[in-house]
């Protein structure tokens, strides 16, 4: 499981260095060509602006002249005419003979036609005088004036495209060495970023692992610490929930245990009890079997419990509804639950209003959900006490059935659990209060079936409690799923 977590890491760190590459790459392209673009046109621009310096000192040369005789000299003035002792040099950046310093220092071509297009001059001596030009499609062209403004004629400049190449190219290589630097070091800096963020998020999943790994062996809570309010601290939250969860559970899951051993033993240890003093002749057969009778009873009751939850927990309760009214509802439990009460002391009474809407209900489910509750209400309701059974109309349609006590009460910390499967609020183990905590859930799955809510209020220990059934009237029949 560690490995897994390490695997993580290291394929978070290969997808920060992939990308943290194609960044880098991308960047270094686009500075470059952006560079060279930019190099280009200016560039071209100042060919431009050459071409038509060229172009007007040709013109005024052609007017003095009367023709071109004149050419040569315009060009050797603006440093365009190399002498035969620099055919192996590019680039002298001397003086000439004048004392006027050359601006280029690239054996830039320039090449002057007539306006016939026949080569007047060509300063790398390539084209003969005379001769027609060829295309001259990747030189700058400025059209060389007349006496009387006419077109005599065109010069076409960097024909070979040397204008500041030797600048622009160590420009470019400048730029460029400039630029990877800058970008090894920002990969490093990134790199670096995302080693840590890849232990960022690789270590909580590695507490975790370990943590369900605990959890999985039944080594405690193995709780994780929350760091941030981010998904990963979400997930720790999450997990933490999950496992006291299951944690309950687990106490749960052992008070279950204590508690049916407990309800099972005693039944069992009578029944055993009453069976030997039968075989001895200690004890007159009526008397026993009406004990014996008793505590199968029981024994039976509780094994009904456990198939109801058996069934709850199966995620879905069939119920057969029918037309049914809430006054008969509370009229037949306080009926059936009347003898006990009265063997108890306490006053078991009902109240009902007079105009409640019909309700579509199972009545037997429903039947077995109040019934536990008011069973719960006498088992916690001590001699001289009172317990009332209510129906009244509540808002949206619905009806309210209300079991309320003046018995033990509840403390608030148990309230939110009495509706988990196996929570005993009660933790005492009298055959009285000692049940094994399945009532209440039973009741509420039943009532979440029809669609209604179930809510436990109690102001505390020895302050009473009040149970109320909401439920809607109408509603449909056949099989219904436990939302």
């Amino acid at each position: 499981m560690i490995a897994r977590a390490a695997s993580l890491r290291s394929r978070i760190l290969r997808a920060f260095t992939l990308i943290v590459i194609l960044a880098v790459a991308l960047g270094v392209g686009v500075a470059y060509y952006a560079t060279q673009g930019q190099v280009d046109g200016f560039v071209a621009q100042l060919v431009a602006v050459e071409a038509d310096n060229v172009a007007r000192n040709l013109s005024r040369a052609y007017r003095a002249a009367g023709g071109w005789a004149a050419a040569g000299r315009v060009l050797e003035d603006a440093g365009y005419r190399y002498g035969e002792e620099e055919e192996g040099h590019e680039g002298s950046g001397e003086r000439d003979e004048r004392g006027s310093e050359t601006f280029h220092v690239e054996r830039v071509r320039i090449v002057v036609v007539d306006a016939g297009g026949a080569v007047i001059h060509d300063n790398l001596s390539r084209l003969r005088p005379g001769a027609q030009a060829p295309a001259l499609a990747g030189a700058r062209a400025a059209v060389i004036d007349g006496p009387a403004g006419g077109r005599v004629g065109d010069v076409y400049v960097d024909v070979e495209r040397e204008f500041l190449a030797a600048e622009s190219h160590g420009l470019l290589r400048r730029t460029l060495t400039t630029t990877a630097l800058g970008s090894v070091l920002i990969a490093a800096a990134a790199l670096a970023v995302a080693a840590w963020i890849s232990r960022r998020i690789s270590a909580p999943v590695t507490r975790l692992t370990a943590a369900a790994r605990a959890v999985a062996q039944g080594g405690g809570s193995a709780l994780l610490p929350i760091t941030s309010d981010d998904e990963l601290g979400q997930m720790s939250a999450a997990f933490n929930r999950m496992t006291n969860a299951l944690q309950t559970q687990r106490d749960l899951r052992r008070r279950l245990i204590d508690d049916l051993s407990h309800e099972l033993n005693t039944p069992l240890s009578v029944i055993r009890l009453e069976a030997n003093g039968l075989l001895d002749g200690l004890q007159e057969p009526a008397p026993a079997a009406d004990r014996i009778i008793r505590e199968v009873t029981m024994l039976r009751n509780l094994v009904r419990d456990l198939n109801w939850l058996a069934e709850t927990d199966s995620g879905e309760l069939r119920l057969h509804r029918k037309p049914c009214s809430a006054a008969q509802l509370i009229d037949a439990e306080v009926e059936r639950w009347q003898p006990q009460a009265q063997a108890g002391g306490v006053t078991l009474t009902r109240r009902s209003s007079a105009a409640l809407p019909a309700l579509d209900l199972d009545p037997l489910r429903m039947s077995q959900a109040l019934g536990n509750v008011v069973h719960n209400a006498l088992q916690h309701t001590e001699a001289g006490g009172s317990i009332a059974v209510a129906a009244a109309p509540a808002p949206g349609g619905r009806v309210a059935i209300t079991v309320s006590d003046d018995g033990a009460g509840i403390d608030a910390a148990d309230l939110p659990h009495l509706f988990d499967r196996l929570y005993r609020a009660d933790a005492s183990r009298t055959r009285r209060t000692g049940g094994a905590g399945l009532g209440l859930a039973i009741a509420h799955a039943i009532v979440t079936a029809h669609g209604g809510t179930l809510r436990v209020t109690s102001a505390g220990r020895g302050r009473g409690t009040i149970v109320r059934f909401l439920l809607p009237s109408g509603g449909g029949a056949g099989s219904v799923r436990r939302p």
